[in-house]
């Protein structure tokens, strides 16, 4: 598998729509592309073969102190977004100035792994093969995907940047079900061989065959142990919360109201951080501007926020290299490679350290309530279980929660040291990863 555009025809085309915006006071041009190819299986056989190729060319222009945007997907005429983006400029364009990427130094991560080249269709079918019969041999039924992909961004502005950077990416999600129970895995990286997949699905499926009648759980609060997959789903929150440059730009969320403070447990460390060797590592980002890691809690006190150019020069300060496109928005400076710091505990040992309680494995329909106070309610779901004097015992159904991010991260007495990926909804290249926590007095039920 290799890049489907490549370096040259990727500066290529940001070049050319650059060159298509002359006379522009300021101009940069970037262009994402993601090739993946997946294998998708359900039941007893193997149902659906898909290869998926996205990109995007977007200029921004700037026009006598107005900007304005244009995007295209083809990348053959780059030029036809640069003149779009011109118009809009010069026909009344958004009023502010905030510069463009300078040449600087970039990070190299290890973006590129050879063993996803071996991830092809025969390799992913064979284990789709493989995990299909060891959930029938266990009396139950696996659905899930197995893919691989290539993420390239090419980046040139009238500040010098020329800038491409081609990386792996490998992925899978199983679910098995098990009568009324079922359990839940997955996970993403820059390698293949890193998910270790085969022992992945075997604890998958015999999760989900302990989970085959489960039992109702009182509301109510208790001690939890959350899996890495729930512990991760509270990052996804981390934007809303005001770790973003538009947040403190406008006196809002953690960063702005409560720098410093203390909001969770010592033991709790959270940073974006795309040069670290987990999730989806990225060198810079679609402005040209270098990655560095911005911590967000450091052992439980607030830290910093991500900016982009434009909240960078709102708020006097460097570009922190966190200019992202989301699906359906204009660029941001949004959290993309959330990391919570693994801690040195077993998994098995934070279960011993509870006498009841419940063993969660991820988090379903979670939405924000109240950003201000760090409020998500969701539902728990797959592979949920009962802790009874350390031990794991009788599966419960899911049940919904309502709970402060921030409170819950008060109550965490020990960190797990298992880390585990999951994709960042709607941000291109974007992954959080985190590892089990343990939480005393988790509610369950509506909030009294």
């Amino acid at each position: 598998m290799r890049p489907y555009t490549g370096g040259d025809r990727a500066v290529e085309a940001v070049e050319r729509a650059l060159a298509g915006a002359a006379g522009a006071d300021e101009a940069e041009a970037f262009l994402t592309v993601r090739s993946g190819e997946y294998t998708r299986f359900a039941g007893e056989r193997i149902h659906q073969a898909q290869d998926i190729v996205e990109r995007q060319l977007m200029v921004r222009v700037v026009v006598d102190g107005r900007t304005a945007r244009a995007a295209t997907s083809r990348i053959e005429e780059p030029e036809t977004a640069a003149r779009a983006a011109l118009d809009l400029a010069r026909g009344g364009g958004a009023k502010g100035v905030y510069g463009v990427a300078r040449v600087g130094p970039y990070p190299e991560p290890g973006l590129w792994h050879a063993d996803v080249e071996e991830w092809d269709a025969a390799a992913r079918s064979a284990e789709a093969a493989h995990v299909i019969r060891e959930a029938k041999e266990a009396d139950a039924r696996a659905y899930g995907m197995f893919g691989r992909a290539v993420t390239e961004l090419a980046v040139a502005g009238t500040g010098g940047v020329r800038a491409y950077a081609a990386a792996t990416e490998a992925s899978g999600a199983l679910t098995v079900k098990a009568g009324e129970g079922s359990s839940y895995w997955c996970d993403l990286g820059r390698s293949a061989r890193a998910l270790g997949l085969r022992e992945a699905a075997s604890r998958t499926v015999r999760e989900a065959a302990r989970a085959r009648r489960p039992v109702e759980l009182p509301d109510g609060v208790h001690d939890v142990v959350l899996g890495p997959l729930a512990a991760g789903e509270l990052l996804h929150f981390f934007g809303a919360f005001g770790f973003t440059g538009q947040a403190l730009a406008a006196g809002v969320g953690a960063v702005a109201r409560t720098p410093g403070e203390l909001v969770a447990a010592p033991c709790v460390t959270v940073a974006d951080d795309a040069l670290a060797g987990v999730g989806l590592p990225f060198p810079f980002d679609i402005e040209g501007t270098p990655k560095r890691r911005v911590a967000f809690l450091t052992e439980g006190r607030v830290g910093e926020a991500v900016t982009d150019l434009a909240t960078a020069a709102a708020l006097g300060v460097p570009s922190t290299g966190h200019a992202h496109i989301a699906r359906e928005e204009s660029p941001l400076a949004i959290p993309a490679n959330l990391v919570m710091s693994p801690g040195t505990t077993p998994d098995e040992e934070l279960v011993a350290g509870v006498e009841r309680g419940v063993y969660v494995q991820r988090f379903w329909y979670t939405r924000a309530v109240d950003p201000g106070r760090t409020t998500i309610t969701g539902v728990s779901r797959d592979g949920c279980f009962l802790i009874e004097n350390g031990r794991i015992t009788r599966p419960v159904a899911g049940k919904r929660f309502t709970e402060s991010v921030f409170g819950l991260l008060s109550r965490v007495d020990a960190v797990g040291d298992t880390l585990a990926t999951q994709s960042l909804m709607n941000v291109w290249n974007g992954a959080v990863t985190a590892p089990a926590l343990r939480v005393r007095g988790f509610r369950f039920g509506p909030r009294p």
